[in-house]
């Protein structure tokens, strides 16, 4: 595996400065994730002309992970060698309609495609990645059907982002960008790998109950029979109209399923004084108030122990949540994260959530690590 990485804004300079990099002839697949600042039409039309037949997927962020740590304003891209990897992709442009019937072909197609060219043993060394419109919200469906549909395949990924503008985020395959939509990319590879999701947060005792809630918008609009945002105002302590994403990064919320706490979070304080959360929430689910602990500190421990089990990683592809991000701005901790990250060899992307074997979560950092490459 390559990695690489551009800052120059020209679509064309900077898709043409990735294939110089990673063009080279045992390339098999290139997977990038680029900021929404581009002209994404024009980035569609380099990325083609620069890489010509190679299958590539990717999609806009929040914010980069490079080579070198944290980055706005770029592109990241990796190349997979085929000797180690075979990799094959399926668009899903209807998410909507997305069900069991619809995800099981798709899932036995993309099975059967890297067992004709498998390099390993398929069923015991693969696993699926997902990258879906962040602004759908439709995550919650697609994944636990794509997790039915995948059954012991591990699976993780990311939301796409568009900087922090919560406008327009979008996907890439087949040579364009797509909005309502996903990518499926399943690898089959020989190397050692882990799917992992780590979290830098631990429960209080207040207990939530959504007592009204919008489903298909993801808005809460009372918790224990409270005006939603009233309410969190006063266990965070502040008045309703300081709160902002910097106030919701520190004071999640979660919920509490088979012994573990998955994190919501809120997006925005709306007019009628409702909450928008990033993930589904619905009637009757108590939120668990969440606290932080040092994110710098979980951060290194995650990556103590991959290293403990994989060795020193070869590759991590980490889908880091843009609220972490802001978290480690607001401390004035972005340099040292980008050394951790950097010294382990992380590339990828900020998420507008994270994706990890079928469950959609907010305010974690999921990924996989690759171990050792072998010698050919």
């Amino acid at each position: 595996m390559v990695a690489a990485a551009s800052r120059d804004p020209n679509p064309r300079r900077a898709a043409n400065e990735l294939a110089s990099i990673l063009g080279h002839e045992n390339v098999g697949f290139v997977l990038f994730f680029c900021s929404a600042e581009y002209p994404l039409a024009e980035l569609a039309q380099a990325m083609s002309s620069a890489f010509g037949t190679l299958p590539i997927s990717g999609c806009t962020t929040a914010g980069e992970l490079t080579p070198h740590g944290y980055d706005r304003g770029s592109i990241v891209a990796i190349g997979f060698d085929r000797r180690f990897f075979a990799v094959e992709t399926a668009l899903i442009d209807d998410l909507e309609h997305f069900d069991l019937p619809t995800a099981q072909p798709l899932v036995d197609t993309l099975l059967e495609r890297c067992r004709r060219q498998a390099v390993a043993p398929v069923n015991e060394h693969s696993f699926a990645l997902t990258l879906l419109d962040g602004l759908s919200s439709r995550e919650e469906q697609v994944l636990a059907t794509l997790d039915a549909a995948l059954g012991r395949i591990p699976s993780f990924g990311g939301s796409a982002g568009d900087d922090n503008h919560l406008t327009h985020t979008h996907v890439y395959a087949n040579g364009r960008f797509y909005t309502r939509a996903a990518v499926v990319v399943m690898l089959n590879t020989k190397l050692p790998f882990e799917v992992f999701s780590t979290h830098h947060l631990e429960p209080l005792t207040h207990k939530l109950v959504v007592t009204a809630a919008d489903r298909e918008r993801r808005r809460v609009l009372e918790l224990n029979g409270v005006p939603a945002a009233e309410l969190y105002a006063a266990l965070v302590g502040c008045p309703v109209s300081a709160l902002e994403p910097a106030i919701f990064a520190q004071h999640p919320l979660a919920v509490h399923l088979g012994g573990q706490h998955y994190i919501r979070s809120i997006q925005r304080v709306n007019d009628d004084g409702s909450l928008s959360f990033y993930c589904a929430v619905e009637n009757g689910i108590v939120l668990t108030a969440m606290q932080p602990t040092p994110l710098l500190s979980d951060l290194a421990h995650m990556l103590e122990r991959v290293t403990a089990r994989l060795g020193q990683p070869a590759a991590i592809i980490g889908c880091d949540c843009f609220l972490r991000r802001m978290a480690l701005e607001s401390l004035g901790q972005l340099d040292q994260a980008s050394s951790l990250l950097s010294q382990a060899r992380v590339v990828g992307f900020n998420t507008y959530g994270e994706q990890h074997h079928g469950m959609h979560v907010n305010q974690t950092f999921t990924g996989v690590a690759f171990g050792t490459v072998p010698t050919p």
